[in-house]
């Protein structure tokens, strides 16, 4: 009997296609084409549209710290896990795998929520020997994720550094960080803030399958001019950069300048574990013709691998390609004037916070 091929379909506001098998599962099923027509039928059946579903989790702990090289930040929080925005290339999808769910379609649907972030990370910023450094928040799911909208984690763990003079930086795609620009925009006033906004094209049909539920990009540039306009410092992240799909770089970076941004910085692709068979699914979902080139591309940068892990190399990859980028990047920013700045955060004024429920004495 020859091979059948069962072509995948796109399901709208998602980005994987299938609920992909996670790492450690024994048995991995999928469809098969039995010759009844049984397949056809099933794919022809209307499907109720997926819905998202919180999972409460009460963490322990909430701040982690990285001794990465290739990592801006010694420490971060995120107040969830997996996220709605559902970006096909997102790094972050097998940590879903540890939680026993599926790295494709749990990621976007089954997002756990960190009900008591807020008081936890207020039990470890008034411990006796903290020491002030950045907190980076939501570098691993956007922290400003539709349900963020009800359940306003991140707002709580905003008003928290506000409480202390914290400094923190975050990174969203969402136009949401708007809402909380009354506590941002007075912490970046004393050196405590900073946004930066994730632009990976200005292609608007590209990033509907690329990003479904994230805001558009002329949306990311809107927040960008808002936030500027309001006296927060803000940069543009092109991460990742995607051979043969993002390819209007320059463009990205010039409207960003013009919107108000003054630092930029950019990754390229990264395909770990089960972001690997999801993203070549949604390669024969969404482009199909050039599939093989793009994957040819990655290997071009990953020593002929979907993925290299080695710190050197991760973030930018390596080989003429990964140096044509970066030269590309390079190039734009200087022209433009990119990254003649750093921020500096001021760490001096923290002041620790009182412990939940116990009144303040002056």
């Amino acid at each position: 009997m020859s091979e059948v091929h069962i072509p995948l379909a796109a399901i709208k506001g998602r980005g994987a296609a299938t609920q992909l098998a996670h790492r450690f599962e024994r048995d991995a099923r999928e469809a098969f084409d039995d010759g009844w027509t049984t397949l056809d039928e099933g794919q022809a059946e209307h499907r109720e549209p997926l819905r998202t579903e919180v999972i409460w989790e009460n963490a322990r702990s909430v701040i982690t710290s990285n001794e990465s090289p290739d990592v801006y930040f010694e420490r971060s929080v995120n107040p969830y896990r997996g996220c709605e925005h559902g970006c096909i290339y997102c790094y972050a999808r097998p940590s879903h795998s540890y939680l026993n769910m599926s790295p494709g379609l749990d990621f976007e649907t089954k997002i756990v929520a960190k009900r008591n972030i807020a008081s936890v990370l207020r039990h470890e910023l008034s411990k006796k020997h903290y020491e002030p450094k950045l907190i980076a928040i939501g570098t691993v799911t956007d922290c400003y994720q539709p349900i963020e909208r009800e359940l306003r984690l991140t707002r709580a763990v905003i008003e928290l550094m506000h409480e202390t003079n914290h400094c923190f930086s975050l990174v969203t795609k969402s136009s949401g960080v708007e809402r909380d620009l009354d506590l941002i925009a007075p912490m970046a006033a004393k050196g405590l803030a900073s946004v930066s906004v994730t632009i990976t094209s200005l292609d608007a049909e590209l990033t509907r399958k690329l990003e479904p539920r994230a805001a558009a990009p002329h949306r990311r540039l809107r927040t960008l001019r808002t936030l500027t306009e309001n006296g927060v410092p803000t940069a543009v992240s092109l991460a990742p950069q995607i051979p043969f799909l993002t390819e209007d770089m320059e463009q990205v970076l010039e409207a960003a300048w013009d919107a108000g941004a003054r630092s930029a910085f950019y990754h390229v692709i990264r395909l770990p574990w089960e972001v690997s068979p999801l993203f070549k699914q949604w390669l024969e979902v969404h482009y199909p013709q050039r599939a093989a080139r793009v994957m040819a591309r990655i290997h071009d940068m990953r020593g002929g691998k979907d993925y290299d892990a080695d710190f050197a190399t991760r973030m930018k990859g390596s080989g003429p390609w990964a140096e044509l980028i970066g030269q590309r990047f390079r190039k734009a920013c200087e022209r433009i004037g990119f990254n003649r700045k750093h921020i500096v955060f001021d760490t001096s004024q923290f002041r620790p916070p009182g412990m939940q429920g116990q009144g303040m004495l002056f």
